[in-house]
């Protein structure tokens, strides 16, 4: 390698090594898109340094002989250092959020002679934000600091034979940014660093089909915790799920969370990897709730591509009724073997069905009435004056009974099959046909029945001829039953009178009388029904109904002493193995009764997955539908949604995901808290709905709180509540914390931040896995030989001695309380971390 420099051999040999280094640097992550790269930059920088001697350009080769630029300053004997170096302007594009990172040595100015006071160990980075290039003059006064960078490691001249020296690299956000480019400045105040390299990129996620949607690059959002929600485009011939629209959330790392929706294809189209092919010809598909394309029924055709139904062959049909995959048919033969029988002025017509019932299985009947003259054969239709028994048409059995016939006339009776498709076939009807003569006619009816006398035990009656006696009436038949009896034993009497008189009757019961008239053509219709009630008899003397009082008060009061003991004795019962408690709701106390349990620790079972199908239910993905996104933790993301269970109302709930790739130890961690949850039933501890464990992504689902976290809350919030509001919320987190000690389970990181909040006010316990609380929020965390711990909520001998008692989740309740009050303010104002735990210990 070779090098034009005017700077000592050590800092040579030291920039040499590092070339080395940071050629074997990572390739560059597919989620960044690269603003600036000093490292591939294959001509000189020339970047801006003020004061001209400050700041020198290096240039050189590597050992691919690739040219590589950097910058570098050593000025460490002289006071007063401002040395700055400075980029050339920077487009954003559509960036918001940017990072930074810079790869550089600094020597240790202990190994200096000489420069005590003047040699430093730090530089700063700068940025100023603007519109356009400004030229290659430097004002100070316009650039903002993003922080003084120092090295991890430093080196000496010893170093470099030993070839220990380590590359420093940090990185630094800039954002959010407003303008259209920005400058990057660094300043010298008397150090002797090389600035290896200098990279400048900002992240996005890159375009993906999922779930048939096309989500477009999408940069970043301005803060770490952002999400943008993207809306997805269908791919060609698809069509977004009803009141599903595909969604997905690109996260600040640039990388796309759970979809929401999806798209679907076509009626015609099938799904094809990420695409929809039509279907092929002899295919079908004819709706996009489908998945796949279908073959065409029996007796059906599609001669293109891309069909949402088959045609129906000629001769064949297919009904309004009938879904798409049912096969076409046609109409059936007609009906075989047609028989009558004649009984004056009624035909009984019974048939067999038809050989051939057109392939379907909805095959009735119906009956055409035809009258035909003497002289002319000339025949018209019977009209309404006949009866059918049961009816005409729609006849699911192959017998029928024509009454109310004219006597001696001539009928043509029609017997025809039909189906589903019968009124679409335009073919010539086919039928079964018998012509008859009726002979002569029954009697009317008779009317006009009048009850003429009444006693105790006879009746009698008297009526009119029918209106049409057709013939001579021989003898009126009387049918009597008691009322009660509805016809199941009737008695009759018959006379050739319009009157007579009904004996050995019942005193003082109700009979139903009717009667009908007989001719040589045999009986006519009964007539109405009468009722008639008999006269009482004399009434004896009454039989008191009374009941001695005094036996009533004994059965009484007997019954209630033993009801009485057995309540006493449940109640002892019960206060031995159950207790009560009471559970804050709007304020108000509700008395709360509960049977104690032990928990029982997850981590005893020695599959973890016994412990959740155990204490969790397990949920059927197709019951849960979720709607957004509302925030990301350690293992993936959360959500809120809908669960919907057969035979209940769909409820609001809020979901969390298990990011897709996950570790056999991230999902049995995952599941754990599940596993505790499970075990919990209390107003004011958070309710587990379910898990979902045999389908991806893995679920906890959960009941949905309105108002999220109690510290967030209080201080969107502040000052709104009164005293009465705030104590009712401490009194629900009490109850929810006495129950889960007299469970047995230590909570170790009670907070206002691990409390949700409902729609009214309710406080329930929630978030029973300490190790993610530690690990999302590293500001309320302190280091000690045991592990990281939220040092602000825990007692004084759990920071010290690692010991979580019940007694040490009521210390945390005392700094929630404070929480509480102060409208979610920070415990222990700005103390650190460190201050806080010397404090106590």
């Amino acid at each position: 390698m070779v090098f034009q420099t005017r700077y000592p051999s050590w800092i040579i040999l030291c920039y040499i090594w590092l070339l080395r280094f940071a050629h074997t640097g990572e390739a560059q992550a597919a989620k960044e898109v690269l603003l600036l790269d000093s490292k591939a930059q294959q001509t000189e920088l020339e970047w801006i340094s003020s004061p001209p001697n400050g700041w020198e350009e290096i240039s050189g080769l590597d050992e691919n002989y690739t040219p590589i630029r950097t910058y570098q300053v050593c000025q460490v004997m002289e006071p007063n250092q401002n040395n700055w170096l400075r980029t050339n302007w920077i487009s954003k594009g559509n960036a918001q959020r940017i990072f930074v990172e810079l790869k550089f040595t600094l020597r240790d100015c202990n190994s200096l002679p000489g420069v005590l006071g003047t040699c430093k160990e730090t530089f700063n980075l700068y940025y100023y934000e603007t519109d356009y290039d400004t030229g290659r003059n430097i004002r100070e006064n316009l650039y903002v600091k993003i922080d003084t960078i120092a090295a991890d490691e430093s080196f000496t001249q010893g170093d470099l034979g030993e070839r220990k020296m380590k590359l420093n690299t940090e990185v630094r956000e800039i954002g959010p940014l407003s303008k259209k480019g920005f400058y990057l400045a660094f300043q010298d105040v008397g150090a002797c660093i090389a600035l290896v390299s200098v990279k400048v990129y900002y992240k996005k996620c890159w375009s993906i089909i999922e779930n048939l949607a096309i989500f477009p690059d999408t940069v970043t959002g301005s803060e770490f915790s952002s999400l943008v929600e993207v809306r997805g485009t269908c791919v060609s011939s698809a069509e977004e799920e009803a009141e599903n629209a595909p969604r997905m959330h690109c996260s600040a790392e640039g990388e796309w969370l759970v979809p929401i929706g999806k798209c679907i294809c076509k009626a015609g189209y099938q799904q094809k990897g990420d695409t929809c092919e039509p279907c092929g010809r002899g295919f079908y598909k004819s709706s996009s709730q489908d998945l796949q394309c279908s073959r065409c029924p029996t007796h059906s055709f599609s001669d293109k591509e891309g069909s949402s139904r088959c045609e129906c062959e000629d001769g064949y049909y297919r009904a309004p009724s009938d879904p798409p995959y049912v096969a076409c048919t046609r109409p059936p033969s007609a009906p075989q073997n047609l028989i009558f029988n004649i009984n004056q002025t009624t035909v009984s017509l019974e048939w067999s069905p038809p050989a051939d019932n057109g392939g379907r299985n909805d095959v009735t009947y119906r009956i055409l009435c035809k009258r035909c003259s003497w002289e002319q054969g000339e025949c018209v239709p019977c009209g309404s004056n006949i009866g059918y028994m049961p009816q005409q048409t729609g006849l699911e059995d192959n017998y029928v009974t024509v009454m109310d016939l004219l006597a001696h006339a001539n009928y043509t009776f029609e017997v025809e099959a039909v189906n589903g498709v019968s009124d679409l076939s335009r073919s010539q009807r086919l039928f079964a046909a018998v012509s008859i003569t009726t002979g002569q006619a029954a009697p009317s009816q008779v009317s006009g029945v009048m009850k003429e006398r009444v006693l105790q035990r006879s009746v009698e009656l008297s009526w009119q001829e029918p209106e049409h006696p057709n013939g001579v009436i021989t003898e009126y038949e009387i049918k009597y039953y008691e009322k009660d009896q509805r016809e199941r034993t009737y008695s009759t009497v018959k006379t050739k009178s319009t009157s007579a008189s009904i004996n050995n009757l019942k005193p003082g019961t109700v009979y139903v009388f009717q009667i009908r008239a007989f001719t040589a053509a045999g009986y006519g219709n009964y007539s109405p029904r009468l009722d008639v009630a008999t006269l009482e008899e004399a009434t004896a003397t009454a039989v008191s109904s009374e009941q001695n009082p005094v036996i009533i008060i004994a059965v009484v009061a007997v019954a209630g002493t033993i009801i009485l003991v057995f309540m006493v004795f449940g109640f002892i019962i019960g206060r031995r193995h159950c207790g009560y408690s009471k559970a804050d709701q709007e304020g108000d106390e509700e008395l709360y009764f509960h049977c104690t349990k032990t928990y029982i620790d997850p981590e005893t079972y020695e599959d973890p997955n016994r412990a959740v199908h155990q204490f969790a239910k397990e949920l059927d993905a197709s019951c849960i539908k979720i709607e957004r996104v509302i925030g990301a933790g350690e293992f993936g993301e959360v959500c809120s949604g809908r669960l919907k269970l057969p035979g209940k109302r769909d409820v609001a709930v809020a979901i969390k995901t298990l990011k897709v790739g996950y570790t056999e130890k991230q999902r049995r961690d995952f599941l754990c808290e599940a596993s505790i949850m499970g075990q919990f039933d209390h107003p004011n501890v958070v309710h587990l709905e379910g898990v979902v464990t045999r389908g991806k992504p893995v679920m906890i689902v959960i009941e949905f709180m309105e108002n999220g976290a109690l510290d967030a809350f209080l201080r969107k919030h502040d000052g709104q509540f009164t005293v009465i509001q705030l104590v009712g919320m401490l009194r629900g987190i009490a109850a929810g914390m006495r129950y889960l000690a007299d469970m047995g389970y230590v909570h170790r990181d009670l907070a206002a931040r691990n409390i949700l909040v409902n729609s009214n006010l309710v406080c329930k316990v929630s978030d029973f896995g300490l190790s993610r609380v530690i690990e999302d929020d590293p500001e309320a965390v302190y280091t000690t030989t045991g592990g990281k711990i939220p040092v602000r909520w825990t007692a004084p001998e759990a920071i010290q001695y690692r010991k979580f008692t019940s007694a040490s989740d009521v210390w945390s309740y005392g700094i929630v309380m404070w929480e509480v009050m102060s409208y979610g303010e920070r415990p222990y104002w700005d103390m650190s971390n460190q201050d806080v735990g010397v404090t106590f210990i």
